[in-house]
């Protein structure tokens, strides 16, 4: 797959993964309080473990041409209630009023910041998705993946879950292909205010975000390195 990603400018090269590292370092010393509260408040309300974990892909690797897979940290918005055939229940109906809170005010993304410090995500960058949807990318949406996930991205600040899955890979697309100083900082103003009005937290579907079906001429070979 021919990478779209421009040449590496100076903020991108040298500036912007020392300075993501900086910042959710601070953020996890000075929210350390609230960590601990939501962890403690998660278990309860959720009667057991307050975290979700899920394997998502990261950036594509040039040397392999596949997304690294990484782990992602987040609090668990949705409980585990079954029907009595065993099966987990819609969303809607596993997203409590603790599990809305949490997304309404974005605190469900809090642990990623642990991402963050490893080197698995950004805080600007397409947000990461489901491993099992990259075969259904087509070419030039599969180019969301050039760089580094973020926290937050373009796509986020313009209409998050209530945008359709091509509007939010072209805007994923489009910010690949110019990453500067300045748009991520507009991009992070963007997002508090977001949060701030909580706008775009669901989809007009769903109380999520609907799954991305892909299009069924898409290629499915496409492989993803462990």
């Amino acid at each position: 797959m021919e990478n779209l990603h421009k040449p590496y400018g100076p903020y991108e090269r040298f500036f912007k993964r020392p300075l993501d590292f900086t910042l959710a370092l601070i953020a996890l010393i000075v929210l350390s309080p609230l960590l601990l509260i939501l962890t403690i408040v998660g278990a309860i309300a959720m009667k057991g473990n307050p975290f979700f974990v899920q394997r998502r892909p990261g950036r594509i690797d040039k040397k392999t041409g596949q997304e690294k897979i990484f782990p992602l940290l987040k609090f668990r918005t949705m409980s585990n209630a079954k029907d009595e055939n065993g099966k987990l229940l819609p969303d809607e109906k596993r997203l409590n009023k603790y599990g809305r809170f949490l997304r309404m005010t974005s605190c469900d993304e809090l642990p990623s910041l642990i991402n963050i410090l490893c080197g698995h995500l950004a805080i600007v960058g397409p947000r990461p998705l489901l491993v099992q949807y990259i075969p259904r990318y087509s070419e030039e949406q599969r180019h969301r993946h050039d760089v580094r996930p973020g926290l937050t991205g373009y796509a986020q600040v313009h209409g998050r879950n209530g945008i359709s899955w091509e509007e939010k890979f072209r805007l994923d697309v489009q910010y690949t292909q110019k990453v500067t100083f300045a748009g991520d900082v507009k991009i992070i103003f963007a997002t508090v205010v977001k949060v701030l009005k909580h706008e775009g937290i669901s989809s007009e579907k769903s109380e999520t975000m609907e799954e991305f079906i892909g299009d069924p001429l898409t290629d499915e070979s496409v492989a993803v390195e462990k």
